[in-house]
């Protein structure tokens, strides 16, 4: 009953919150409905969080916690506590919507600065009413008290019933499933998550279905990552001269670049393509001896093979969000994708207006808060995930690669037959832990070690079979995605994009152009192909480049126009006479760097020690040269650190508007 009373408590906030604050201009009862459920359900799983020591008390003391005063006094001391708190939260979190229009938040404690809390304080005495705010907070928790109280003696009351120990065992087993299922919150693989309260891209919708207590929690660990404005307007002049900003301003920090559409460009679909785990040195194209990717090689002949291509970061989830956004994942604790002040950007996948929308993973979105990503940015965004195939799931992370891209196809081709342009995102997984292969078709067959040679093997840096054979069922997919693009006919007027999304651990190799294993950025350097014969000959391209780089290359090609806020470029423009280079973050001997790096440099920031370093590609790429290049060495630092503290700002500051 005390948890029943909590909910209900929570429930209440709740619906003052929609009837004195909640202003939307989605009218659709089926929408506000799915709003209600979430929120209930997070309110669910903080009133089960707070009666857990309650839980725990009563199972322990079992007919005690009635009876013993110590137990009666901490047991009202408890509930007394929460309630003030909780009181006091909703209240300040009611005041700070109704201020700004958004759920309270950790950052909320500036109003507390030092200088300005007079001046705050003052502003509230003049604006609000605050005595009669005091007389309501203090009515709601005397009656809430007395219903708390309420609730303890009718059962302090009762005659108590003698239970035996299996039984007693029975209901505590099911208690802790039931609290456990409540806190858990989901019927799927992933718990309940804050970014399933941004199905839509409305404000109110989604702060009415948030809980503020747990969206709070959710934010508190970002106080590093927050953007310092001093140190963002010291480094603009080298970011915005490197990315060639429209209007440079240095107070305003503009980054917008506006490209003009081309009409004689055909109306090409787009189908960006992720390939889990997928470095570079493990590619065929990249020299490596087990050659396992022949169908890849096959499209790196035939497209344009972007040779010195990197990510941001080694994860999955960081790429997901550097891509999307544009801007690289630099946040220290957790990833850019986990909290939520983050994840609302202006994005050039959402520009491509007239397209239909699409992200397909064979999992659930709600991994890594993926899902607000896309619903937070996207217009009319259709993910299709866990639940919507028909395939079972073949492991952990959802439906087989294989069983995915045969699904995909019947979206891509029911589009096409319409006429109807899309964009799509399709994730792969299998090429990674549980390292899960299918027959395909058929005809894929796992290597063993019979097949295989052992030096050869051993100079490739896989670290196993698995691994090996992992990679060989990521390229049969990628060849039999290609062919049912040409059954289904949308081959020819589709843009292909495939990139790896970070490499997968490997042991030492020698192979490759460079030392990566060594220096460490082997885990940054992926393949990125786009093929499309009919606009592209085939082509390898030196020049660094980077996965934010990606929807501005392919927003180009389709002729689209659209306003470039985020720090990624055209993969393709000739016209820059300057080196282009890649941001990059990676570890090396247990300390972990941040950098720029071109054909020709690598420039890097150990994150500890604050030191630098320059390293001459073409040269000695393991010896420092900073002392013998120091203007460049200089240059490169400014645009390093360029890079770094505005991805730090526009992680805060590029909201969407309309473009």
């Amino acid at each position: 009953m005390q948890t029943l009373y909590l909910f209900c408590f929570l429930v209440f906030f709740r619906l003052v919150f929609h009837g004195f604050f909640f202003s939307s201009p989605i009218k659709d009862p089926g929408t506000i409905f799915k709003a209600w459920h979430l929120g209930a359900r997070f309110d669910l799983r903080l009133a089960l969080i707070i009666m857990i020591p309650i839980g725990l008390m009563a199972v322990i003391a079992r007919d005690r916690l009635f009876g013993t005063s110590m137990l009666r006094r901490i047991n009202d001391g408890y509930f007394a506590l929460v309630y003030v708190f909780l009181t006091l939260f909703y209240v300040i979190d009611l005041g700070h919507y109704s201020y700004l229009g958004q759920r309270v938040e950790p950052s909320v404690t500036r109003f507390l600065a030092s200088g300005e809390r007079m001046t705050n304080a003052r502003m509230m005495w003049e604006s609000y009413p605050v005595m009669w705010g005091l007389l309501g907070i203090s009515v709601l928790l005397l009656l809430t008290r007395y219903g708390c109280r309420s609730i303890f003696l009718r059962y302090a009351q009762q005659e108590g019933t003698y239970v035996r120990p299996r039984a007693f065992a029975g209901w505590t087993i099911l208690l802790v499933v039931l609290f456990a299922g409540g806190i858990y919150g989901n019927a799927a693989w992933f718990p309940l998550r804050w970014s399933q309260a941004m199905f839509t891209r409305d404000n109110a919708v989604t702060s009415l279905a948030l809980n503020p207590v747990l969206f709070y929690v959710s934010n508190m660990d970002m106080t590093e990552d927050y953007f310092d404005l001093e140190h963002t307007r010291k480094f603009y002049p080298y970011i915005a001269q490197y990315l060639g900003v429209d209007k440079p301003d240095a107070q305003q920090l503009n980054f917008v670049r506006t490209v003009p559409g081309d009409s004689s460009r055909p109306r090409q679909n787009v189908i960006i393509v992720m390939m889990e785990s997928g470095g570079s040195a493990m590619m065929s194209m990249f020299n490596n001896p087990m050659q396992a990717t022949p169908h890849l090689q096959e499209l790196a002949d035939n497209g344009v093979l972007f040779e010195n291509f990197y990510v941001p970061a080694m994860s999955t989830a960081r790429t997901v969000f550097s891509i999307t956004t544009g801007l690289p994942d630099v946040v220290r604790r957790k990833t850019a994708s986990r909290h939520p002040p983050i994840v609302d950007q202006r994005i050039i996948m959402d520009q491509f207006d007239g397209y239909e929308k699409y992200y397909l993973l064979g999992g659930n979105t709600n991994w890594a808060n993926i899902r607000a990503v896309f619903t937070s940015n996207v217009d009319s965004i259709r993910i299709f995930e866990e639940g919507y195939f028909r395939a079972p799931k073949a492991d952990v992370w959802g439906v087989s690669d294989y069983d995915l891209i045969t699904e995909a196809d019947e979206i891509f081709k029911a589009a096409n037959d319409r006429q109807q342009p899309f964009i799509a995102f399709l994730q792969t997984a299998d090429n990674h832990e549980p390292y899960t292969t299918t027959e395909g078709a058929g005809d894929f067959k796992k290597l063993t070690e019979k097949d295989i040679d052992p030096a050869r093997f051993k100079a490739s840096g896989f670290v196993n079979l698995d691994q090996f054979n992992a990679l060989r069922y990521l390229d049969y997919n990628m060849g039999h995605l290609m062919k049912l693009a040409k059954k289904s006919g949308y081959l020819e007027n589709t843009i292909f994009v495939f990139f790896g999304d970070h490499s997968a651990k490997l042991d030492p190799f020698r192979f490759m152009p460079l030392p990566e294993f060594e220096m460490g950025t082997y885990v940054d350097h992926v393949p990125c192909i786009i093929y499309n014969p009919a606009l592209l000959p085939p082509q390898r391209v030196s020049r660094a480049g980077s996965l934010v780089d990606i929807y501005p290359t392919v927003a180009k090609l389709t002729g689209i126009p659209f306003r470039n806020y985020t720090l990624g470029a055209d993969l393709l423009d000739t016209t820059q006479a300057r080196d282009s280079y890649a941001y990059i973050q990676y570890t090396r001997n247990m300390s972990w760097y941040s950098g720029i790096i071109s054909e020709n440099h690598l420039f890097e920031l150990d994150l500890s020690s604050n030191e630098t370093a320059l390293y001459d590609l073409k040269g000695d790429p393991l010896k420092d040269v900073k002392r013998q290049q120091p203007e460049l060495s200089r240059d490169l630092e400014n645009l390093t650190r360029g890079f770094y503290e505005s991805t730090r700002y526009l992680m805060f500051n590029n909201k969407k508007i309309k473009h």
